[in-house]
């Protein structure tokens, strides 16, 4: 995160879905951490006639109690015309049931979801220099493909990838008793059950590379990533039984002794049905390293849902590496990949194709 001090680029950043539990925290991260300096502008965009539009008066308030010292100017917007930001989040739309015994299907949401996301990408795509976009509003894949239509595909970013990133990093460190900064472990792929772990690029600073091994062998136990998508269903299923029982303790017990990759992608359901609301503080988190991102630019690759035009052979929305510039992204950071990651990301990215083509 850079010192406070460090002037920014970016100097308007409009929120869509601001009122939300993620759009609420990701204000408060921003402001918090001084990302947008105090001559810039934050608009916290609602939905006219909602309840939203209402919410953020509030919010606004709220945020000017908590950050009158360096808030920048807080607008408020309630429809796609009048955003006229460098960096627009999309963080609006319906999300998955809290209830556990209520379907998970992404379907759903990217049925409800379509036509929001094709009204702000159409909106957008008439101003005479399209922001940059970083979508997490569900199905990411979804979102970052109507975008990217419109504006262009450097323009767009999915923050799935970079928060199952998050926490599959998170994972492995636990795992070994170390702080996730030591942690290199990218999750690429779908964000939902073709997520794809890259054992292949898993390493710890400070630790033997053949430690870090022998440890992946007893984590993956001669599994394929192949069987991955199957066994994060029934993992899901069956965490969601015991919630549902209301043993929720026993839940969260069990799911610790999964392996890492298999507790990464199903905790945050555990998290989303405990809570009551979605996992908002990891989310707003993971969009708002993204934007540190796009206003400090470096070399490191972050894992983002992007779409691809031949890069690895691959073409669609999908998960990947790459570099991150104040215009979006620049390239993918060509990952060495094992055979079954490969195979993985080309099953991802065929089951990511039929839900859009599904849709559209």
């Amino acid at each position: 995160m850079p010192e406070p001090s460090a002037e920014s680029p970016i100097r308007s950043i409009a929120i869509v879905g601001a009122a939300g539990a993620c759009g609420r925290q990701l204000c408060v991260q921003l402001l918090h951490n001084r990302v947008i300096d105090a001559d810039a502008r934050l608009q916290l965009v609602a939905h006219a006639g909602g309840a939203s539009a209402s919410a953020v008066h509030g919010l606004r308030s709220d945020l000017v109690d908590a950050f009158a010292d360096f808030a920048p100017r807080i607008e408020l917007v309630d429809e796609v015309e009048a955003i006229d930001t460098d960096v627009v989040v999309m963080l609006a739309g319906m999300t998955v049931p809290t209830d556990p015994t209520k379907s998970l299907d992404r379907r759903v949401l990217a049925a409800h979801n379509h036509a929001l996301f094709a009204e702000y990408a159409d909106g957008l795509a008439r101003r005479a220099e399209p922001p940059v976009v970083v979508v997490q509003s569900n199905p990411v894949e979804l979102g970052v493909k109507v975008f990217a239509d419109a504006l262009g595909r450097h323009r767009v970013l999915g923050a799935g990838a970079y928060s199952d990133t998050l926490r599959f990093r998170r994972e492995v460190a636990e795992s070994f008793g170390v702080s996730r900064a030591r942690v290199r472990a990218p999750m690429l792929g779908q964000h939902g059950d073709h997520l794809v772990p890259q054992w292949s690029a898993v390493a710890i600073d400070g630790i033997d590379d053949e430690v870090v091994s022998e440890w992946i062998a007893t984590q993956r136990r001669g599994r394929t990533l192949a069987v991955l998508p199957a066994e994060i269903v029934e993992l899901r299923g069956r965490m969601m039984r015991l919630v549902s029982e209301g043993a929720v303790a026993e839940a969260f017990t069990a799911i610790a002794d999964e392996p890492a990759d298999l507790r990464a992608a199903v905790k945050p359901f555990l998290v989303h049905c405990t809570t009551g609301h979605t996992t908002e503080i990891i989310t707003a988190h993971a969009v708002e390293e993204l934007v540190v991102a796009i206003a400090f630019p470096d070399d490191a690759p972050r894992a983002a849902q992007v779409v691809l035009d031949g890069e690895l052979g691959l073409s669609g929305v999908i998960g990947m590496p790459v570099r991150i510039t104040h215009e979006g992204w620049s390239q993918v950071v060509d990952p060495v990949l094992a055979p079954d990651e490969l195979d993985a990301l080309r099953a991802a990215t065929a089951v990511i194709d039929e839900m859009v083509a599904s849709v559209r």
